[in-house]
């Protein structure tokens, strides 16, 4: 089905309440991938609980090359509304996690729109698309809700000057830096089935989209701190993790995890901005 690109919001907002269903078996070899691409040994196997946030390398969006855009990413008009801005980004997203997921385990995921808002702001005009996807287990149960936070954005003015960058919170009680491997980044493309073009083609991401580097993944920021925020709540349950990026990062320089010792956790850019932050509560 071809549907024209618009930014008429009465004409998007018609995709609101629009659904998908998608099942899964968590292979463990997957898994053990994503062990890998994030620097650990691999010892994942079936029956063991999915750490949070590598839900994202399963249920993947196998569309054909024919049905791609020209940023890489899926052609939009069938799931998601074909709003006629060539920018797309991963802003934001909330988790709860309700019952364990275990490896090996056959999962349902349910994704539905919910909300589409237009604005516009200093960059020109932004759409906001909210997603809902609930994960339920074989008995039909609940096992995690997430909503993710889609923004769309015009073309970057030539020349335009950077933003201003986000203020960091103050209170930093720990850090650790990462340096960006453009290798990690194509693994996890190759993991998640992710083709958007501006986490491995450099001159995509310089020449078209007028960024200085490949983009490290919303999603795998949003990974790596809820990681620090296990590792220093060790023994207790992760319940819910709430993230929002502020700014990008990219490959161009090593970036630092912070955390103020209790629930708040961020990525602080190499020039001392706010890239993204989380809130991790635990029972």
């Amino acid at each position: 089905m071809t549907v024209e690109p618009t930014l008429d919001e009465t004409v998007l907002k018609s995709w609101v309440g629009n659904t998908q269903s998608v099942t899964d078996t968590l292979d463990p070899k997957q898994a053990r991938l994503m062990e890998a691409a994030m620097d650990r040994p691999m010892s994942l196997k079936a029956g063991d609980e999915l750490p949070p946030c590598w839900q994202w390398i399963y249920f993947l969006d196998a569309a054909p090359m024919s049905g791609l855009g020209r940023d890489g990413h899926a052609a939009l008009g069938e799931f998601l509304p074909p709003v006629a801005l060539p920018r797309r980004m991963w802003a934001g997203g909330r988790l709860k996690f309700e019952k364990p997921i275990y490896l090996g385990e056959i999962i349902e995921k349910r994704s539905t729109i919910t909300n589409i808002t237009m604005k516009s702001g200093k960059s020109g005009q932004l759409c906001f698309v909210t997603v809902r996807h609930d994960v339920l287990g074989e008995d039909g149960g609940l096992r995690l809700s997430e909503e993710q936070d889609l923004v769309y954005r015009d073309e970057a003015p030539a020349n335009a000057p950077a933003p201003a960058p986000v203020l960091c919170p103050p209170n930093s009680v720990s850090q650790k830096e990462i340096s960006p491997s453009p290798v990690q980044l194509f693994r996890y493309s190759a993991l998640t089935f992710n083709s958007h073009r501006i986490h491995y083609d450099r001159s995509y991401c310089t020449d078209v989209e007028s960024y200085p580097g490949l983009i490290y993944h919303g999603p795998l920021s949003a990974t790596v701190l809820a990681d620090l925020a296990i590792k220093t709540h060790k023994g207790k349950r992760l319940k819910s993790f709430d993230f929002r990026a502020a700014a990008p990062i990219f490959d161009t320089a090593p970036f630092t995890l912070h955390h103020d010792g209790l629930e708040t956790f961020w990525t602080q850019t190499p020039a001392g901005g706010l890239a993204m932050k989380a809130v991790a509560r635990f029972t």
